[in-house]
């Protein structure tokens, strides 16, 4: 599987990754800027937004290779300087770093769709176990100091990949929303609201 993800994109992939980790990192320490906390959330968002931001990409990628076609990551470099620029400035992520780009001959409407909906899918899902590691790390916090670093992979893995499914289900331009919507309205309902109630319920998490 790892053969099919050639040189050149995972060099996209990687830069793709630590500018979007860098642009949330700047939203999640909300301008109580000292080098440690900028370092340790820096961490943990390539941790999250590296599981979130690639298994999307990987998603759409090998959906699309199971029906035949060939998919490849490539990186927008403007768009990459727009989302650090954004986070930085207004606290807002833009994460368009890129797009998998789909090669075939002919592409039907369900297979777009279904190809689209891999992306949020896969975020939705991996909402759970991070959402399992902010349950277990408050339940034992008080006998394990550390475990608030724990509390901090999980909060943010829970709502960077919120944040990533809600984005992209927005039916609009070339994001993956307007693809489903066009495919299956039931579909695209599902999807976007489990986003947007996860991200929105986790702006009221005690953190």
């Amino acid at each position: 599987m790892l053969e099919r993800i050639t040189r050149r994109e995972r060099s996209d992939l990687l830069i793709a990754w630590l500018a979007i980790s860098i642009a949330f990192s700047l939203v999640f320490i909300k301008g109580g800027v000292t080098a440690e906390l900028f370092i340790l959330y820096l961490l943990i968002s390539m941790f999250t937004v590296g599981i979130g931001f690639i298994f999307h990409e990987m998603a759409h990628k090998f959906t699309a290779m199971k029906f035949g076609f060939w998919a490849e990551f490539q990186k927008n470099n403007l768009m990459l300087l727009v989302a650090v620029a954004m986070a930085a400035l207004v606290g807002v992520v833009f994460a368009a770093p890129g797009a998998t780009m789909i090669y075939g001959s002919y592409i039907s409407r369900e297979q777009n769709g279904k190809i689209s909906a891999a992306g949020p899918a896969v975020n939705l899902v991996l909402c759970i176990p991070f959402a399992i590691i902010l349950f277990i790390s408050g339940m034992f916090q008080f006998f394990f100091l550390s475990m608030n670093v724990l509390e901090r992979i999980g909060f943010v893995g829970l709502q960077v990949n919120a944040m990533l499914a809600a984005f992209n289900m927005l039916p609009v331009s070339v994001l993956d929303g307007k693809k489903v919507l066009a495919w299956n309205p039931a579909v695209f309902a599902v999807l976007i609201v489990a986003a947007f109630g996860i991200l929105i319920g986790s702006f009221y998490l005690v953190f």
